[in-house]
Order: C-alpha cells, then sequence, then structure tokens
C-alpha cells in the first residue's frame, strides 16, 4: 500500500516510515522541516511542506492510499503560552489535511493522538473509556481532531485509528536515528546529558508525590514499538475493521528516580541533578491500560526500559560524533 506519513522526519514518524516499509508499504515523507530533520528521512522519498498548504497536500494525497498523521506541535508548556499556535497547526490545518483525504477518496487514517487527552486521571491504569478532560491546549487539540475523525466515520466512512501514546523514549537499534529536540524536554535525553562532565544538572520536578520514591511515575515506550502499532493498525484499516482508538503503553510506570538509575547503569557515570519543586498540572502517574491495543491489534510493547535507555545512549553518542 502507498502511505502518506506526515511528520514523516520527525521523531516518532521516522521510525514509523523504517516500520511500515518492513511491513511491505510504500512510504511518502511529508514535511515543513520545522521541528523535523531531513536526515531523519534519509531513504525516503521526502516532499517539503506544510499540511495547511492544501494544494500540496491534495496532490500528494492523489498519489497514496492512506495517511499516518504525525505533523502537529508537541509541547505542552508551549501550547499554553501560545495556543493560537497550536489551534492553528493541530486543528485548522489538521481540518484542511483531513478534508483534502476526503475530498481525493483516501480513506484510511492513522492519527498520532496522545494521552494528554485524559488529563489528570483519578484512577490508574488508564483506561479508553476513562474521561477525557485535558488540562493543557496541547491536549484539548489532539482530542478535537478524534472527535473529527468521529464525525468524519459516521458521516462519510472515513476509517480511522487514533493511537494514544504514552510517554515515547528510546531510539531505533541500528543507531542510525534517534530523538531530536530543540529544546529537548524529554527527560530520558535530558538525563543522559546529564551525565556529561561540564553538563547542567538536571532538575527533578518534585520529590514530594504520593509514589513509593516521592517522584512522578510515567509509562515509558520504545519508539520502536510504537512505530510497530501504527503498522499494525495499518493493516487492521486495510481489512476493512470499524474505527477504533487505543492507548500505547506498556502498562508499567517508572519513577524519575527509576529512570535515572537505569541511565546511570547504562552509561556507568552519576547523572547530575537538583531538585526543583513540583510543576502545576504534573499527576502523580500516569501509566496505560493497553489490553485493548493487545485485543484489536494483537500488539504489546516487548522493549524493556534497560533497551529504552541503551538504544538512547547508542543514539546519542553516534549523533555526537558526527
Amino acid at each position: 500500500m502507498k502511505v502518506l506519513v506526515t511528520g514523516g522526519a520527525g521523531y516518532i514518524g521516522s521510525h514509523t516510515a523504517r516500520v511500515l516499509r518492513r511491513h511491505g508499504h510504500e512510504v511518502i515523507l511529508y514535511d515543513n522541516l520545522s521541528t523535523g530533520h531531513d536526515f531523519l528521512a534519509k531513504g525516503f522519498e521526502l516532499v517539503v511542506g506544510d499540511i495547511g498548504d492544501e494544494a500540496k497536500v491534495r496532490h500528494q494525497l492523489g498519489r497514496v492510499e492512506a495517511v499516518v498523521h504525525f505533523a502537529a506541535h508537541a509541547y505542552v508548556g508551549e501550547s499554553t503560552v501560545n495556543p493560537r499556535k497550536y489551534f492553528r497547526n493541530n486543528v485548522e490545518d489538521g481540518l484542511t489535511l483531513l478534508n483534502a483525504a476526503l475530498d481525493i477518496g483516501v480513506r484510511k487514517f492513522v492519527f498520532s493522538s496522545t494521552c494528554a487527552i485524559y488529563g489528570a486521571p483519578d484512577k490508574v491504569p488508564i483506561t479508553e473509556d476513562a474521561p477525557k478532560q485535558p488540562i493543557n491546549p496541547y491536549g484539548v487539540t489532539k482530542l478535537f481532531l478524534e472527535r473529527a475523525l468521529e464525525a468524519y466515520d459516521a458521516a462519510y466512512a472515513l476509517r480511522y485509528t487514533a493511537l494514544r501514546y504514552f510517554n515515547a523514549a528510546g531510539a531505533d537499534e541500528s543507531g542510525e536515528i534517534g530523538e531530536v529536540h530543540d529544546p529537548e524536554t524529554h527527560l530520558i535525553p535530558l538525563a543522559l546529558r546529564a551525565t556529561g562532565k561540564a553538563s547542567s544538572p538536571l532538575q527533578v520536578f518534585g520529590t514530594d508525590y504520593p509514589t513509593a520514591d516521592g517522584t512522578c511515575i510515567r509509562d515509558y515506550i520504545h519508539v520502536n514499538d510504537l512505530a510497530e502499532a501504527h503498522a499494525l493498525a495499518l493493516d487492521r484499516l486495510s481489512n476493512s475493521e470499524p474505527s477504533f482508538a487505543v492507548n500505547l503503553g506498556t502498562g508499567k510506570g517508572h519513577s524519575i528516580l527509576e529512570i535515572l538509575k537505569s541511565v546511570e547503569e547504562v552509561t556507568g557515570r552519576r547523572v547530575n541533578r537538583i531538585e526543583a519543586p513540583r510543576r502545576v498540572g504534573d499527576p502523580p502517574a500516569l501509566v496505560a491500560d493497553p489490553a485493548r491495543a493487545q485485543r484489536l491489534l494483537g500488539w504489546r510493547a516487548t522493549r524493556t526500559l534497560r533497551d529504552i535507555v541503551s538504544t538512547a545512549w547508542k543514539w546519542m553518542q553516534a549523533s555526537s560524533s558526527g
């Protein structure tokens, strides 16, 4: 199948492109390179453009049978201070893409959603039926597009899968591609950087949470496990199965201090750290219930926390050396 991967030169998009190709799909990447990188797209056809550029998007959609949609702004903090940017790109431009797909006749759509749509849930692990109460504009924009997909499915028979990620981490085992963000906000690459002799200390936000060691607990999932789920979701849609939404996580949470311990074991270096106050809106624990993904997709995360940290470290060493 020919597939258009929007945001395909980004972190998760580039890993998914490789997995889709291994599943036998012909992949075209579409990215404006505002946060993506052309070297992550090496070996693929890359079309540089915005998803809000209707003419360009329609032309590319005319070449494919399905869309895997990653192109979105995804910094929670930024979304609170500049919501206009997020609603324009994630909602307005997302609808441009969705409407163009509908007009062209593309009826298979895999959407990169997020656990941020749940906000601060009362219960963990989190099931797909938990209340959708996002607490930041980023989560609101993702939930908006999920609602649009539901409506388009009912009205126009556009089949979709919404994949709600928990904490993506790690890098491809080859060491050829990995996480590249500017600014970097994710814990594991920041912790790896903080092992350097001249590095700035890592801030640990909150050590007084109601958890075993006082630090936040999150569900970390390897980026290639996430990528595999996208390929399986596309396969299911290809078999004319109904639309659905699933959580993608391991079902197991790790605290910040557990992450730092794993980083120190993998690198053989101490993580330079300082304690800082809690961040507003950070819940004590966010952990997925991945049972529905296991049932509908036959999918489960296979890589461990050690795998996540080891591949991220391998990528960081390879990228820093050129």
